[in-house]
Formats: C-alpha cells, sequence, structure tokens
C-alpha cells in the first residue's frame, strides 16, 4: 500500500528532527530548473503570484535565492519532520515507533511543487511553492505542465518496488492533480472525512486534513496492507460509514466535535 499526502504551508527548520537518518531527494534536477525560474521573480512579483503578505514574499525570495543543490543537515531538514501543517499534527511524525518511520519510508509519498516527490526521510530546503502556483516556465504556464508525467512516473516506480497495486490518496485536490490516474498502474482508494455539525454530515477542510494525517499514523502503527483494513480506521471517534462508500471512496464519518 502507498499513500500519497500533500505538504504544508507551515515548516519548523527551527527544532531538531526525531531522528538523524535520511536520504536524498530524487527530482533535485527539476527543483533546480524551478529555482532558476524562481528567481527572476522579484518579492512584489513573489507576493502577487502566491497571494502571500509582502514579508512572506520577502522571505521566500531569500529562500530561493538561497537555495543550493547540495544538501546538508546545515541547509536541509527530513521532509517529514519539516512540515508542520494539520495532516502532519495528525500524522504526529516525532512520535513514530523506529518501525513504523521504517515503514513511512516504503510506503508514505509527499507530493510537493518543488521536489515533485518525496520520501519521509528527505532532506529538504524550506520553500514555498504551492502545485496550483501559475508559474511560468520552460514546459508551460504552470506546475502541473512542468511535471507532466514525470510525478506518475514515481508513483509507479513507488508501487512497483514494494510489489503493490494499492495507491491510497490522502493529497488535497490541488495535489493530487499532478498524478495522472490513467497512467498509475494500480487501484487508486480516496477515502472521505466527515464531520456532523449543525445536524448534517461535511468535510469541514480543518478536520478532514487531520483525519488524513491521522489515517496514515494508523496505516503505519497497524500494518494496513489491504483495503479491508483500511476501513477498520476508528482513530478519533471517526467510523466507516458502509452506506456512503464505494470501493474506491469510502466515507468515515464522525459526530459534532
Amino acid at each position: 500500500m502507498l499513500v500519497l499526502v500533500s505538504p504544508a504551508k507551515t515548516l519548523d527548520y527551527d527544532n531538531p528532527a526525531a531522528t538523524t537518518e535520511y536520504t536524498f531527494p530524487k527530482l533535485t534536477q527539476y527543483s533546480e530548473q524551478l529555482i532558476e525560474e524562481c528567481r527572476k521573480l522579484t518579492p512584489a512579483d513573489i507576493a502577487s503570484l502566491m497571494k502571500v503578505s509582502d514579508k512572506i514574499a520577502g522571505l521566500n525570495a531569500a529562500r530561493f535565492e538561497s537555495w543550493s543543490p547540495r544538501f546538508t543537515t546545515d541547509n536541509a531538514k527530513q521532509a517529514v519532520y519539516a512540515f508542520r501543517g494539520d495532516v502532519y499534527t495528525g500524522l504526529d511524525a516525532d512520535s513514530l515507533s523506529e518501525d513504523s518511520l521504517s515503514r513511512a519510508q516504503s510506503q508514505l509519498r509527499i507530493l510537493s511543487g518543488l521536489y515533485g516527490l518525496l520520501k519521509p526521510l528527505d532532506l529538504m530546503q524550506p520553500y514555498r511553492l504551492e502545485m496550483g502556483t501559475r508559474l511560468a516556465n520552460a514546459k508551460g504556464t504552470n506546475l502541473y505542465q512542468f511535471w507532466g508525467d514525470v510525478i506518475t512516473d514515481e508513483v509507479n516506480a513507488s508501487l512497483k518496488e514494494q510489489g503493490d497495486e494499492l495507491l491510497v490518496n490522502l493529497a488535497s485536490n490541488e495535489y493530487f492533480k499532478a498524478v495522472k490516474p490513467k497512467l498509475v498502474n494500480g487501484t487508486i482508494i480516496t477515502p472521505v472525512f466527515k464531520d456532523r455539525k449543525n445536524g448534517q454530515y461535511k468535510v469541514i477542510s480543518f478536520f478532514a486534513k487531520k483525519a488524513r494525517g491521522m489515517m496514515v499514523r494508523y496505516i503505519l502503527d497497524n500494518k494496513v496492507s489491504n483495503l479491508e483494513e483500511l476501513n477498520k480506521f476508528d482513530v478519533a471517534g471517526y467510523y466507516y460509514c458502509e452506506t456512503e462508500s464505494t470501493q474506491l471512496s469510502p466515507v468515515f464519518k464522525r459526530e459534532e466535535q
């Protein structure tokens, strides 16, 4: 079972990672091409393109400028410990056992606008470049055109590596659009998380993001390897709703929090 998640905007490069082990990102030749394009942007360009404040734009301009093709523990950090958004709160990588972390390195992949596809322990230099950014480049007007089939090819390679055909999509729509489903050599499962609010069950972004991270943790800790086991997910009050589920889109509901 291979699991895909989105990255996070919030980064932590102040606190040390929970392990000294690391690997190197595989697609840095593509990252270098994007960095070249990003270095052409002024802070004002970045603010407009990414719809961020002047302060954040200036920070990212500095990050693009200082980015280096040489990754070390001084200028980079393992991806799963660097990202600190809602998904990663649910995953809580800092408390993963050695065995679960080893499984994560095999089973978990993080989609990225700059790095394409990351393993959890891949060293990553700080950046902000969301997949939906309309960054003009040699291959087109946005990052989906830039990455083309590259990310999908890497997903297929990861599936083949572990001899499995089950891909669990726990990424956002923005990021999963970088994968071409028709070219994936496997079955794509996309779980849906609904929380009850004011008498109705609906997808609430904050809760859904955290639930995706909790499901990743559940898969790793429980050595989940098939759909039947996945549907037993029962963390934080979520339960499988058979009547609303399909084989490719299991629905998990939770009562009002």
